[in-house]
Parts: C-alpha cells; sequence; structure tokens
C-alpha cells in the first residue's frame, strides 16, 4: 500500500474565518491533525466578504494572483490572499475576486436568499484553486473536497487535469455533509463550465435533467471521485442512496473525534 505524503484540503468553510459549523471545524481541523502527524498539507477556501482581512490578517499573494479565469465569456481576475492559524502553524490561502466573493455574506445574502451567480461562484473557486496549486508547483497525492461549491474538483481533475503532471497521480476524496443548496443552478451551468479536456458526454448523464440541484451536483462530484466521505451523521437520503448504489469507495459517518488517523488510512487504500 503506497502511504500519502501531501494531502490539498479544498474547504467551502473554515473557522474562524466563518462561523462555527460541523463543516467549518472540519475544515478547520482535518488540515491541522494530518499536518501534526508529519504529512504535508495546503488549504483553500474561497474569501467571503464577511472574512474581515485587517483582524485575520489575510494580504495577497502577488507571484500567485494576476490569471484570470473566463467563465461564460467574461474574464474574472483570480486574487489569491493567505493568512495563517498560528497556534496550528496553519497556512489558509483564499480565493478572491470583486465580482464573485466581495459581497457581505457568503451564499445567500441577508434575507436568505440564494445568490443567482453560486454556479459560477462554484465554477470559479475550483478551478482557482487547481490553477493556483499548479503555481504552487505542488504535487498532492490526495485531494480532500468539502462542501458542494468543491463539487467540480474531482470533474475537473480527472478529464481537464488528467495528464497534468501536478495533477496526473492525485486521488480524490469528497465529503458530503448535511448542508444544501435550495436554488437550483442556472439552466446554461453545463455550457459556463465546460474548459479544455471536458466533453458534454462528461456531463450529459448528470446535467440532463432540469434543474440542476443539489442532488444533480453531488451525483457529478461522486462519479469523478476516488473516495467518498460521510462527514455528517444525516446527509440528503438521494445523495446516500446514490453513493451506496455505486462502487466508489465509501467512508461512513464516524462520531468520534479520532478521525485524522482514520481518514489517513483511508487516503492511503486508495
Amino acid at each position: 500500500m503506497n502511504q500519502v505524503s501531501k494531502v490539498l484540503y479544498i474547504s467551502q468553510e473554515i473557522y474562524p474565518y466563518l462561523p462555527e459549523s460541523e463543516m467549518a471545524m472540519m475544515g478547520r481541523y482535518l488540515p491541522q491533525e494530518v499536518q501534526e502527524k508529519g504529512l504535508e498539507t495546503r488549504t483553500f477556501m474561497p474569501k467571503f466578504g464577511s472574512i474581515n482581512e485587517r483582524r485575520n490578517q489575510l494580504h495577497e499573494v502577488i507571484r500567485l494572483s494576476g490569471m484570470n479565469l473566463i467563465i461564460d465569456d467574461t474574464d474574472h481576475p483570480l486574487i489569491i490572499k493567505v493568512a495563517s492559524i498560528q497556534p496550528a502553524r496553519l497556512q489558509i490561502y483564499f480565493i478572491d475576486n470583486e465580482d464573485y466573493f466581495r459581497r457581505k455574506h457568503t451564499v445567500a445574502n441577508e434575507n436568505n436568499e440564494e445568490y443567482d451567480d453560486n454556479d459560477e461562484r462554484t465554477i470559479f473557486f475550483a478551478r482557482g484553486v487547481l490553477e493556483t496549486v499548479k503555481k504552487l508547483r505542488w504535487t498532492p497525492d490526495v485531494v480532500h473536497c468539502q462542501g458542494w461549491m468543491t463539487a467540480l474538483v474531482p470533474l475537473y481533475i480527472k478529464k481537464a487535469y488528467n495528464d497534468d503532471p501536478f495533477f496526473k497521480h492525485s486521488k480524490v476524496v469528497y465529503a458530503v455533509f448535511n448542508e444544501e443548496f435550495k436554488k437550483p443552478f442556472n439552466s446554461n451551468f453545463g455550457e459556463k463550465l465546460m474548459i479544455d479536456g471536458i466533453q458534454k458526454k462528461h456531463i450529459a448523464s448528470h446535467l440532463k435533467n432540469q434543474p440542476i440541484d443539489y442532488v444533480a451536483l453531488n451525483k457529478l462530484a461522486i462519479d469523478y471521485s476516488d473516495g467518498v466521505i460521510q462527514a455528517s451523521s444525516t446527509i440528503n437520503e438521494a445523495v446516500l442512496e446514490y453513493i451506496l448504489s455505486t462502487k466508489t469507495n465509501f467512508f461512513p459517518y464516524e462520531s468520534n473525534d479520532d478521525y485524522a488517523d482514520k481518514y489517513i488510512k483511508f487516503y492511503n487504500s486508495l
């Protein structure tokens, strides 16, 4: 069995940058514990507008910023910022863009209405992380995705970056939490996510039905992942049923706090 030495964590939420939640706490402590066990890690999250840059001491990494990502025929500048959680010696990279991540809230406004462009924000975040990892010249053995905003990462790694030396041999793990979006993605989501290496046949069976909802997006992530983790005690029943119907390597929910060792063992099994 090969031993994993480098793990890339892509998290939708990380505490203390966002309020305490199951996902945010996992995003905060899992990389730390894995790092303390001798593995090398890199951790990414969106730079939501609610994150106070001065208080959390974020600063832009000029050498990593400056790329434009084209989504729906529009250029969107990619800005990379970084901060450190000092007690843990954990560095967090933030994906930022003025159009997508400068508003005051995360995925919904002050009236709890989900943003119409959450589909494009999901695309930008996934692509932004992968392009930045390439600029870092860092090759992960495992890419661990947490939260639905990371759901496109498995597809991109397996199809668009499958021959890229930075990701060619990377295994992808997708963690499903009990945190869903309610507003379906726009009907042209499949067209927007297309980049070199992605063909319509790769997504046709997942996005053929309307609306493109939480279940459809998760099925897409599951099918292109090497392993799936149930990270909450209860998750969407349709998603769980789909996981169990596939041959995907599955790690069921663990209620105790000693998950780091078990996750590392799961990584190695892939």
